[in-house]
């Protein structure tokens, strides 16, 4: 006779180390919903993708954790500060608000029971809604209210953890469901709210811990078509009209908050402001970057300044959506050749994705990926014949084995650095062979002068001249062509031996290192030396290298 299996014990309350498990459990599902959330997006000017922004924002949230100590005060620290200091996008911004404003109750108890998590969820709704400038009902916010409504009167009637659990969930799906019936865009495009859809991972990930629930499996469809937008929708109208999302960070006076959205509100839409104790992650779509900036620098100091051109972003996206329907198929579905890159930085792989890459693996200079890392990501994409950019000389070799190790049909164009990587997408085409993309990649990606900046960990010689132990150095691709004591000072160098007469367009991708005055410092060098030369600063977060430069 088998033995009788014992069920798991639900849990009463949630400790220090469970809540951090939620976290966990809710970044690891974020991740692998991430597309099935990108799809429900329909407004046409992109905000990054909401599945990727809030997976990005939760990776920063669990990322905190060891900084943190392992109880409650310190677990709603690195909740609070992670989701803050982390937060990508509009929706990111709100999951940060929302993450805030729950953890504002739990870090008062040592447990977090029914009752306080119902209490919680009350004060994350109450945060989102307060930090938002313009509140939409049929977002995310609505499904959080509603959510956290059903908890609370739960509570009330004595119910546990896990039917307080059970009550927020359930009204939240019913919620999410009701979101085309308030908002018609959503209506239009036959979907749901793609923040919404990805708040009630959340509360999958509390169930999951709390009673042993399997998390939702994801469901990637094609990615709807463009809604037509109905005539009078002020509010839509109006966010599709601006032109530029800026991020940034602001210190400043608790006090002078209001009056600082307030003067928001003059200059743009989408507004949220999340944080307080002096320091605010703060989100805006506007057609005036000074004036939104100006508006920070009269009650405090903006500082990790992001903006990013929503037209050429939504440009480049249906330049993407095109080819792949010019294929005869969608995101998501087989296309007859895909492309895998090494990458690293947030930025970074949100470029590469932006341009067409289906697989990105992690990796870069002294983080150089295996053969195996390489083959699980050209067997994970749906394509037959795939091509892998190294953007690394020292992960050609480990990519060139990839081939012989898959049934895939894999060629290897063989870019040395991200700079050629991103010129080699411009001659993607998903519809050719990967012989014929690797051709026509190779020869864009060969066009382009490639350089970077970086700092010297030991003594050596150059052609530059002698080089000491944290000296910046100037890279370009036929060795070192600037030594120099400070970034900028590089950075200037090794321009002047890229530019000539010849190119018309600089890129340049700042990463960790870099900071705002010497970003600052090269643009105004461009400008008074090469006033002729266009150039775009993309964020690119990458380590190590404070920039890359790319010029074609």
């Amino acid at each position: 006779m088998e033995p009788v299996r014992s069920q798991p014990v639900p849990r009463s309350a949630f400790d220090a180390a469970s809540l951090r498990a939620v976290v966990v459990a809710f970044r690891d599902a974020l991740n692998d919903h991430r597309e099935a959330i990108n799809n429900l997006n329909v407004y046409p000017v992109p905000d990054g993708d909401t599945g990727t922004n809030m997976s990005l924002t939760l990776r920063s949230v669990v990322e905190e954790f060891d900084a943190t100590g392992p109880d409650m005060t310190g677990v709603c620290q690195a909740i609070a500060h992670g989701s803050l200091m982390g937060a990508r996008g509009n929706s990111g911004v709100i999951m940060s608000q929302i993450l805030r404003g729950f953890v504002g109750v739990a870090k008062e108890h040592d447990e977090v029971d029914g009752p306080i998590f119902a209490e919680a969820l009350a004060a994350a709704a109450k945060g989102a809604y307060g930090a938002v400038g313009n509140p939409v009902e049929g977002t995310i916010l609505t499904v959080v209210r509603e959510a956290s409504d059903a908890a609370v009167l739960a509570a009330a009637e004595g119910a546990d953890l896990t039917a307080v659990l059970d009550a927020a969930r359930d009204e939240g799906g019913a919620s999410l469901e009701r979101t085309p019936t308030l908002l018609q865009v959503l209506a239009d495009a036959g979907v749901v709210d793609a923040g919404g859809a990805g708040l009630l991972l959340f509360l999958d990930a509390a169930l999951h811990i709390a009673d042993d629930r399997a998390m939702p499996e994801p469901n990637v469809a094609a990615p709807p078509a463009e809604p037509i937008r109905p005539e009078g929708d002020e509010h839509e109208s109006g966010i599709a009209d601006l032109r530029y999302e800026v991020m940034f960070l602001l210190d400043a006076p608790d006090d002078l908050i209001d009056g600082f959205k307030s003067a928001w509100a003059e200059v743009g839409d989408s507004i949220v402001v999340v944080g307080g104790d002096g320091i605010f992650n703060c989100h805006i779509h506007c057609d005036d970057i000074g004036a939104a900036i100006e508006c920070g620098i009269a009650v405090g100091r903006p500082h990790k300044i992001r903006i990013t051109d929503l037209l050429e972003e939504l440009q480049e996206r249906d330049w993407v959506r095109s080819e792949m329907a010019g294929a005869g198929v969608v995101s998501g579905d087989p296309v007859p050749t895909a492309v895998v890159a090494v990458g690293v930085g947030k930025g970074v792989i949100s470029i590469l994705k932006s341009m067409g890459v289906h697989a990105v693996v992690t990796g870069g200079q002294s983080m150089n990926p295996s053969t195996a890392d390489l083959v699980a990501a050209v067997e994970s994409v749906p394509a037959p014949e795939v091509v892998v950019l190294p953007n690394n000389k020292n992960i050609i070799p480990v990519a060139e084995q990839v081939n012989a190790q898959t049934s895939r049909t894999v060629c290897v164009v063989p870019t040395r650095g991200i700079a050629e990587g991103l010129a080699s997408l411009m001659a993607y085409d998903p519809r050719a062979t990967a012989e014929a993309n690797a051709s026509n990649m190779a020869a864009s990606a060969e066009r382009v002068v490639a350089g970077e900046v970086t700092q010297a960990v030991r003594d050596s010689n150059s052609d530059a001249g002698p080089i000491a132990i944290g000296d910046w150095l100037g890279i370009a691709r036929a060795g070192i062509a600037a030594v120099r004591p400070t970034m900028a000072a590089a950075a200037t160098d090794l321009l002047t031996e890229m530019l000539d007469d010849d190119h018309e367009l600089l890129t340049v991708i700042a990463g960790e290192g870099a900071d705002d005055d010497t970003t600052a410092e090269i643009v105004a060098w461009l400008e008074e030396n090469h006033p002729d030369i266009e150039f775009e600063v993309h964020a690119g977060g990458q380590p190590l290298y404070p920039y890359y430069f790319g010029l074609e």
